[in-house]
């Protein structure tokens, strides 16, 4: 490996600290060149690149798109290694939109970068299924792990790969996620919101508000109930409590008010005293 590039050291954690991105501190414990450019467009950082000799170079999610001279400088062009099968979640957060809209199949995909946004031919495109309960943090280790190795097997049959063009008219898209995007909407149908809660674990978590204040989701499931309820409101399931949406019951297993420690379900009714006919808003 000739050099690692990533972005700058930026302030983090409490104080604010200047804190080195993980892939730095990687890369500086392996004895590697580290270059962090502000951005890869400015002047004089294509140059840079192709001064190193490097025969290719790989890109993993490094939050910029980049120009032509970026992406020639290395002998070879730029491969990419997106946690989607391209062209379906091109952008910034595919694990997440494939959970939240019930995927039940993603995989890694290694393309020939161009100038447009995972828009380049593939060159592996390896599936794995999604588990029924799995969520964003769970299903990004497990496609960081299967991405690796797809990327050595990519470089190791570099002279022999094909590129094929991607089918543009089947793309779909997965921007970067906002707070907004964990919102719990009671009218839409329970498996859904399972979903956006799955989708959005770890960040930024799915969420509702009661008369007790605001309330994070970190897991839930689906489940069938005796008589629909007004979508928001408590309704009971066997001997528990579910909330009513349009098409059955939600019934949250880990939950976390504001400024407390995560909780189960039960525990959280128990403390807030919660019961059949409260509303979730």
């Amino acid at each position: 490996m000739v050099a690692v590039v990533t972005q700058p050291d930026r302030p983090a954690h409490r104080g604010q600290r200047l804190t080195a991105p993980p892939v730095k501190e990687r890369a500086l414990e392996a004895g590697l060149p580290v270059l962090q450019p502000p951005r890869l467009r400015d002047p004089g950082w294509s140059e840079r690149l192709r001064e190193l000799g490097a025969d290719v170079a790989v890109v993993v999610a490094f939050g910029q798109i980049l120009p032509r001279a970026v992406l020639d400088a290395a002998k070879r062009g730029s491969i990419n290694v997106h946690a989607s099968l391209l062209p379906r979640y091109r952008g910034a957060a595919p694990i997440a939109w494939a959970i939240m809209r019930g995927e039940t199949e993603t995989g890694i995909t290694t393309i020939q970068m161009d100038e447009g946004m995972d828009t380049g031919p593939m060159l592996l495109r390896v599936p794995t299924a999604i588990g029924a309960g799995e969520t964003t943090g769970e299903l990004s280790e497990r496609l960081a792990s299967l991405g690796a190795d797809v990327l050595i097997d990519t470089l190791t049959r570099l002279d022999t790969l094909t590129p094929i063009p991607q089918r543009h008219e089947e793309a779909t898209l997965a921007p970067r996620l906002k707070k907004t995007d964990g919102g719990l909407d009671w009218a839409r149908p329970a498996r859904e919101l399972v979903n956006v809660v799955r989708g959005c674990n770890p960040w930024p978590g799915a969420a509702t508000s009661t008369d007790a204040g605001k309330l994070s989701v970190w897991r839930a499931t689906a489940v069938t109930i005796g008589q629909l309820g007004l979508p928001g409101t408590l309704v009971p399931h066997g001997g528990e409590l579910a909330i009513a949406t349009r098409d059955g019951g939600f019934l949250p297993l880990e939950v976390q008010p504001e400024n407390k420690r995560r909780m189960s379900w039960a525990d959280y009714l128990r403390g807030t005293r919660l019961g059949a006919g409260a509303k979730f808003s």
